[in-house]
């Protein structure tokens, strides 16, 4: 992106809310009658199945077919049965041509049990790797499939296809791993959707086109960077890189007042008014006895919810009074301007800002990094609570921030954006006051106890591996400590689980070792592509000191002294 058009993309606005666009162009897997009848029909336990099969005719043919259909659910069994085929014939099994069974990170684990389990869980990146069949290159509108032109690693269990930030943990795994052309082969993937599409959609279905996820590509290929020393793919990636920033700018920025002074600051925000066809029931029937108005924005909302990757949490409950409370019908999620968003785009700045330094293009460096420096400015000024020693999310309905105890308020540890390190200590005493270093099983997602997924009791492996990442950046060893003593905790948490499941899970309870979590629109998960991801980069780091025979779910000497002492004075 040149200077100057760097420039007029940190000054626009958001766009204007013109009409909002259909989920997508498909009428069938996005809107129209067959999927209204099918979903509402509940003819399958998730509303995810039939917007992931497979036309068996042209659809014109089908909707043709459609239209003569009696009222009667007999005949509309017969219909599916004629013309779709059952989820996942669009993929076949794919062995990574780079996968081999000894990667040398292994070595610096020194405890048996876990070394063992390391290995088991580098064989899984076998198990969930997926080629896309090149028919659905050949013929994109029998598929609700996105075509991507590399080999995926999928999360696992409902998740059939790539999904945007849970990649990031997966590509560091398989970095450890020393599966690089694997790696490369994932980013390419998201380079090529950028390159059609302006950003990378939520995931590789067509029902995701008109939403996005936290932006983690320019990180993704920093990791890739950082592991490779390539050059020439660091020059390559750098364009669409650059029309994703812009996408985020445009498309997902606000600009407010503070003190005196203007601001641009990031939300999720997805102009599309309809229910998710992958979860359209739920959010029929959650918006019944709204007016149309209110039916449409609680709609554009949820998904706004699904772009944060928190879909979903009390986080973006905005109720009457304009109050962080309520349910699921209360979600604002748009109205909110989200902590680690806007550290995440911070991090994405400095790292735009460092690939021009490496590719020699200075005018274009310092120009990121003032962009990064005016992000951090708004942080400071918006989302830091000085007094609390944390940063909070900030409603655009009362002009103030949240106050509850969310992991995401200690997002900038993690990116680092923060401009005293003070402030980190702060963050620290901070997190040892909230109450949620008490639980056993991991740092809840939240203290509340919403019956979301993204609440209280879960803990989630990419809060984990932030908040672990984001204390050992902390100068304190206070801070390193915590930081080691909680990969302990999740990393004996996993090992339990997996040692009486013999599975991997998407989420956690904190409230007991091993327990896998629950909670939201679907039964938790097997797989788990960035539950493995982070693992398995715990296992590396803090490897030769990290136990599985500690404690039978017990907190440490260290975690009680945290947790009681302030309670103390």
């Amino acid at each position: 992106m040149h200077v100057r058009a760097l420039v007029c993309v940190l000054l626009l606005p958001s766009w204007g809310a013109a009409a909002a666009p259909p989920p997508c162009d498909s009428g069938i897997y996005c809107t129209g009658p067959i999927l209204h009848r099918v979903q509402t029909a509940k003819l399958f336990d998730d509303d995810k199945h039939f917007v992931d099969m497979k036309l068996r005719r042209p659809p014109d043919v089908v909707l043709a077919a459609f239209h003569n259909l009696s009222a009667a659910e007999a005949e509309l069994r017969h219909f599916l049965d004629i013309y779709f085929d059952k989820p996942g014939t669009e993929l076949e099994p794919w062995t990574p041509l780079d996968w081999h069974e000894k990667p040398k990170f292994l070595e610096g684990i020194s405890d048996k049990d876990f070394r063992a389990w390391a290995e088991e869980l580098h064989k899984s990146w076998k198990s969930l790797s997926r080629k896309i069949r090149a028919d659905v290159k050949d013929r994109p509108e029998f598929y609700s499939q996105i075509y991507t032109p590399h080999p995926v690693v999928i999360p696992g269990g409902r998740f059939r296809e790539l999904y945007y930030w849970d990649t990031y943990w997966v590509i560091n795994g398989l970095l450890l791993a020393e599966m690089k052309d694997t790696a490369l082969g994932m980013i390419q993937n998201f380079i090529y959707l950028v390159n059609r599409f302006g950003f990378v959609p939520n995931g590789g279905r067509v029902y995701y086109e008109r939403r996005s996820q936290p932006p983690f590509l320019p990180l993704m290929v920093g990791s890739y960077y950082q592991a490779t020393g390539d050059k020439e793919f660091l020059r390559e990636a750098l364009p669409a890189l650059e029309r994703e920033y812009g996408f985020w700018m445009q498309n997902r920025s606000v600009s407010l007042e503070r003190n005196g002074k203007k601001h641009v600051l990031n939300r999720y925000n997805v102009q599309v008014n309809f229910p998710r066809p992958e979860s359209y029931t739920d959010d029929l029937e959650l918006a019944e006895g709204l007016s149309e108005e209110q039916k449409e924005q609680l709609w554009a909302d949820l998904k706004a919810g699904a772009e944060s990757g928190w879909d979903f949490t009390s986080r973006w409950y905005i109720d009457g009074s304009g109050q962080n409370n309520g349910t699921l019908r209360e979600t604002r999620t748009s109205q909110i301007l989200p902590t680690d968003l806007n550290a995440l785009l911070c991090h994405c700045e400095r790292n735009l800002a460092s690939f021009h330094r490496v590719l020699g293009d200075g005018e274009a460096a310092a120009a990121y990094e003032r962009a990064a420096a005016l992000r951090l400015e708004a942080i400071e000024s918006v989302l830091w609570d000085a007094e609390r020693g944390a940063w909070f999310d900030y409603s655009l309905v009362t002009h103030s921030r949240h106050l509850d105890f969310y992991a995401s308020n200690l997002a900038p540890l993690w990116a680092q954006c923060y401009s005293q390190p003070e402030m980190g200590e702060k963050a620290v005493q901070y997190l040892k006051r909230s109450g949620a270093l008490q639980y056993p099983g991991g740092i809840p997602t939240s203290l509340k106890e919403s019956g979301q997924q993204w609440d209280y009791p879960n803990a989630w492996p990419p809060l984990q591996h932030m908040l672990i990442e984001g204390l050992s950046n902390v100068a304190s060893e206070e801070a390193k400590q915590l930081a080691s003593e909680l990969a302990q905790r999740w990393i004996r948490s996993n090992w339990l689980a997996y040692t009486k499941h013999k599975a991997m899970f998407e989420k956690y309870d904190v409230r007991q070792e091993g327990k896998p979590g629950a909670g939201g629109e679907y039964n938790v998960q097997l797989g788990f592509g960035w539950t493995n991801g982070v693992a398995l980069q715990l296992l590396d780091r803090y490897g030769a000191t990290l136990t599985s025979g500690s404690g039978s779910g017990r907190l440490s000497a260290f975690l009680l002294c945290l947790v009681v002492a302030p309670l103390l004075l």
